[in-house]
């Protein structure tokens, strides 16, 4: 029955409009048209310039009919025209796909076929990939190149048009469009492929406006904030931060490739307040040579979503002048959607303690309705007692619309209504989580479950570890065994029995590894090592 709050209280333009991550940039250009916006080598663009442009791709694509229900794959490194991109696509009611760049050219040719891509929008330093991939793939979509003036002569052409070519043929003063319902697609991010076809996660637009928010919040950011590019955009549409940024008119500074000089040249010059990366780009600040780094005096923010950084680690960044926050999350949540919260209470506790905080994954963003740890059987939360093994579950508005043309998939990653993310887990009665592994990574020897995760934290601190994966390998007697893999710090060196005895006086006997290989770790785009290739090593042990 309605009641009087229903009556006469209807929706309408006046008081109800989409949520959408396009509405950050228009009030960004409209209160700080002169703040910068992008940073390019020598190129630097106002937000005021930066709207224009991202009108001037949208109503290009427009008058060449892209629209609604179109998609945009754009194999772009850090540059200005991907974050052009992420606003000038979906200002046009087309959905943008951002690709991997360092895929080869078969999975490259599937996603575009996958998705049905109507212009692809390619840099030159990838053109032979591109060409290859375009080869293999039915569709034929619009090709444009970009050719970094920065970095001239990367690679070839391989279309007809340039992309400055092409936003000159748009309107800066387009009247770009709203999306219908906050509900329609924005993104498409294809996951890895590593055990057959990626599957497509398609976002939609009040996810990632709601993720722009939820950003800001969770790192800290104050206005004008500096962001320096180390991760790639095309990972989650870079955790969502080129929409994100524009909340608080911040300044993007691109990165093409991720190197010490670089990255410590941004830091002193332009004054980087913001970072995040896998665990190898702090490897990369930390062991630079003393040459290549430089002073800089602000406090940098760096924002890591991998395995919790071991707290020789965190030691050593926070004696760089970095204050390393740990996030958690996965393509399907829009990137990060879990932090670890900490607490000025636990400043105090021992160093052991500390490192035991600092492991959890920790609690939603607030832009997340739901986070906790069920047994998948009973959908049943699991006990708060940090010991009791379940699969991590999300519920929420950043949470992906689903698998695009995969409603098997979907339907099985949204059982029981929640997103099944196939992290196992443990919730401690604070409510925090704490990831043991994933569900395909738990190694199971003699019938007994063992944490590859926690045997790598063991391994971790030993002083020689650089980087360490565990993994199963098969045994006729036990099943399973542990497998380490093992990569050394430069110039540092240590046996496989120090690697053994080390794990022997810290875990059970039946969790310590039977082989350790020594070696550098195979690692995705986005520096999360392979784990998937390493199983397969174990075969020739």
């Amino acid at each position: 029955m309605a009641s009087i709050y229903d009556t006469g209280l209807e929706r309408n333009p006046a008081n109800f409009q989409p949520l959408t991550p396009l509405s950050h940039l228009a009030r960004a250009a409209g209160v700080f048209p002169d703040h910068t916006a992008v940073i390019h080598g020598s190129q630097r663009l106002s937000y005021r310039d930066f709207y224009a442009r991202a009108r001037r791709l949208a109503s290009a694509l427009a008058r060449r009919g892209i629209g609604k229900g179109d998609t945009v794959s754009v194999m772009l490194a850090n540059t200005p025209p991907m974050l052009e991109a992420h606003y000038g696509v979906p200002m046009c009611g087309a959905v943008l796909n951002t690709l991997n760049t360092r895929l080869d050219a078969a999975i490259i040719a599937f996603s575009l076929d996958h998705a049905e891509t109507r212009v692809l929008i390619t840099d030159a330093e990838f053109s032979k990939t591109v060409r290859e991939a375009l080869a293999l793939a039915s569709v034929k979509p619009l090709v444009v190149d970009f050719d970094d003036p920065e970095f001239a002569g990367l690679g070839e052409r391989l279309g007809d048009l340039d992309y400055e070519a092409l936003l000159a043929e748009g309107d800066p003063d387009f009247d770009w469009q709203m999306p219908g319902d906050e509900w329609d697609a924005i993104s498409l991010n294809y996951t890895s492929g590593t055990t057959g076809n990626p599957k497509g996660v398609v976002y939609h637009h009040r996810g990632a406006a709601l993720m722009g928010y939820g950003n800001i919040v969770a790192c800290g950011m104050q206005r004008h904030p500096v962001y320096l590019w180390t991760l790639p955009m095309f990972h989650c549409n870079g955790w969502c931060f080129p929409w994100s940024l524009s909340v608080v008119a911040g300044t993007h500074v691109c990165l093409r490739w991720v190197r010490a000089p670089a990255m410590y040249a941004a830091l002193a010059e332009h004054g980087v307040t913001h970072l995040c990366g896998a665990p190898i780009v702090m490897s990369i600040l930390l062991n630079a040579p003393e040459a290549e780094k430089q002073p800089f005096s602000q406090a940098v923010k760096f924002l890591t979503a991998a395995a919790p950084p071991p707290e020789s680690v965190l030691a050593a960044m926070a004696g760089a002048g970095f204050e390393v926050t740990h996030l958690y999350g996965l393509t399907e949540t829009y990137g990060p959607a879990v932090i670890n919260e900490w607490k000025a209470a636990w400043d105090g506790l021992d160093p052991a303690a500390r490192a035991t905080r600092k492991a959890r994954q920790g609690v939603r963003y607030q832009a997340l309705d739901d986070l906790t740890v069920m047994d998948p059987a009973t959908m049943t939360r699991v006990a708060a007692d940090g010991e009791t093994l379940g699969e991590v579950m999300f519920r929420g508005n950043i949470v992906m619309k689903g698998y695009l043309r995969n409603p098997a998939a979907t339907a099985e990653a949204f059982a029981g209504g929640w997103f099944h993310s196939g992290d196992l887990g443990v919730l401690h009665p604070d409510g925090y989580i704490q990831l043991k592994d994933r569900s395909k990574d738990i190694i199971i020897s003699g019938g007994e479950n063992i944490s590859s995760i926690e045997v790598e934290e063991v391994i971790y601190k030993h002083p020689a570890v650089q980087s360490v994966a565990v993994v199963a390998k098969a045994d006729e007697k036990w099943g399973e065994t542990p497998c380490a893999f093992v990569e050394l710090k430069a110039g540092v060196a240590a046996s496989e029995s120090d690697i053994l005895d080390w794990c022997r006086d810290r875990l059970a006997r039946y969790k310590c590894p039977r082989h350790v290989v020594f070696g550098e770790l195979p690692k995705t785009s986005t520096g999360k090592i392979q784990k998937f290739a390493l199983r397969e090593r174990t075969r020739e042990i």
